[in-house]
């Protein structure tokens, strides 16, 4: 098959995602010496199926659940779990824009976007920005859908989007914007299909998060009051908004997406010093409304990159760099719609792109390899990456256990190192987060009385507790004993219950 001339369909695309996931899932798993700290905070979460925890709302954990009941607690559940939520984004963005652009335009796109550090380099993450993403990339396809056609059921399929992404993070408010900057540039008042079709999301997005509003009411607006106090709320002032705000941009556009535009420019370049002499393959696009596809692409691109930056400018609050994970691959899309180079793109062979695809990961595993907990070189010797749980486990464990005088089933503590240290112990204890029963509802007073705990702190020499050692500076612990003897302290490990 001339590599110049293919049209890649979507077989083709799902086996390149598939090479993509056996190449970078491997190589992550082995640089590292500890799960991330968001998958460890799920894999805690899931001992107990709540309508909300204490930072996010549920739908994470929830998928979670079904894999730990057949593997266990086990880390390799959420690195697949990570990637199949960010590939299946990545499917259904080349869905869309093959409807759009066409697959060879499509294909670019993708081959782009996978070159985006959040999609690479954080392939096995699992939490609530990952879930998020294919959510982000529906949304964008359904709205195409509900305006193209007209029809109540597209706008019903989006409101269930939104309201199923809503569970996953409060983010997807983000993308409801973007909905309703598209549906004003569209001038969506003037349609009734698309007045009832807009209310008609809103009603059924509601409908989904109702149960987890309830329970927000119920439990003091936990996960709100947390955001308010760890970033939406913190009202920074003066050149602090500025900096923040271009800070941020600045590491989404030129950090996390420099490599894709890099493989934008090889691609670009190969092409076009590969096809002098040889005839310009032109491909069809497909027969749709141009100028109403191209708002879509950049409502849904810029929309999220916008608001973040308003929330530091006029909000004040401290903008989180990973707050542009769940949409920054629809920035390429929307850059591609941009400049002289927008009819290009579907003219660039797949050789072309491949080999520049090719050299741009290249590259990124090179830099992995450079940073892994088990490489040589091991640049970035403090990231969490590094910390060696299992050192931990050994360090702590047998002497915990005979302080309490059977197997550890409960840690608390700081909620990374009490859960790596649980991932470590063979009895898969339960984790009391910071030590506090009204967060932690997988552990009531009973278990802790009868029980014991095994206890960290981070605090500066607490009284009462030891250093672990010189591996883990500044890590102490303490053994509270059990106030009376349970059976439940007994026989199987938690993971198994």
């Amino acid at each position: 098959m001339d590599a110049c001339s293919s049209r890649p369909d979507g077989i083709w695309i799902t086996l390149l995602l598939l090479l993509f996931a056996a190449v970078w899932l491997p190589h992550l798993a082995h640089s590292s010496l500890v799960p991330p700290t968001d998958n460890i905070e799920q894999l805690t979460w899931v001992r107990s199926l709540e309508w909300g925890y204490y930072k996010h709302p549920p739908l994470p954990t929830w998928v979670l659940w079904i894999p730990v009941q057949v593997m266990g607690l086990s880390e390799v559940a959420t690195y697949v779990l990570g990637a199949t939520f960010a590939l299946a984004a990545m499917g259904l963005l080349w869905r869309l824009l093959a409807a759009l652009r066409g697959p060879v335009h499509a294909t670019v796109a993708v081959l782009a976007a996978l070159c985006i550090t959040y999609y690479n380099g954080r392939l096995y993450y699992y939490n609530h920005e990952v879930v998020l993403i294919p959510f982000a990339v529906a949304s964008a396809g359904l709205t195409w859908k509900a305006f193209r056609t007209r029809q109540a059921r597209w706008w019903l399929a989006l409101g269930a989007c939104l309201g199923l992404g809503g569970l996953a993070k409060y983010h997807i408010a983000v993308m409801a914007l973007a909905v309703l900057a598209f549906w004003g540039w569209q001038r969506g008042w003037r349609d009734t299909h698309h007045r009832r079709g807009l209310l008609l999301a809103m009603v059924t997005a509601l409908a989904l998060v109702s149960p987890h509003l309830y329970w927000l009411w119920q439990h003091d607006l936990g996960p709100i009051r947390y955001a308010m106090e760890s970033s939406l709320g913190l009202e920074l002032q003066g050149g602090r908004r500025w900096t923040g705000s271009a800070h941020w941009l600045l590491d989404q556009l030129l950090n996390r997406a420099l490599p894709a535009w890099l493989f934008l420019l090889l691609a670009l370049w190969t092409c076009n010093r590969g096809a002098q002499g040889i005839p310009a393959h032109r491909h069809t696009a497909p027969a749709i409304d141009t100028a109403m596809s191209r708002r879509l692409l950049l409502c849904f691109g810029i929309t999220p990159l916008v608001f973040t930056c308003a929330l530091g400018l006029f909000v004040g609050a401290d903008l989180q760099l990973h707050w542009g994970a769940p949409f920054l691959l629809l920035a390429i899309p929307a850059a591609m719609e941009l400049g002289r180079c927008k009819r290009a793109w579907s003219a660039i062979s797949l050789k072309s792109a491949l080999k520049a695809f090719g050299l741009v990961q290249l590259l990124l595993l090179l830099w992995g390899q450079m940073i892994s907990a088990n490489g040589e070189v091991r640049w970035q010797r403090h990231h969490w990456r590094n910390f060696d749980a299992q050192a931990l486990a050994d360090a702590v464990a047998p002497e915990a256990r005979a302080e309490l005088g059977g197997p550890i089933r409960l840690v608390a503590g700081p909620p990374a190192e009490a859960g790596a240290l649980a991932l470590r112990l063979q009895e898969k204890p339960l984790v009391l987060l910071h030590g506090r029963l009204d967060i932690s509802p997988w552990v009531d007073r009973k278990l802790v009385d009868g029980c014991g705990v095994l206890v960290l702190s981070k605090a500066p020499k607490p009284p009462g507790y030891r250093a672990v050692g010189d591996n883990f500076p500044g890590l102490y612990w303490r053994v509270i004993a059990p106030v009376s003897s349970s059976v439940r302290c007994t026989g199987e490990s938690n993971a198994t219950r």
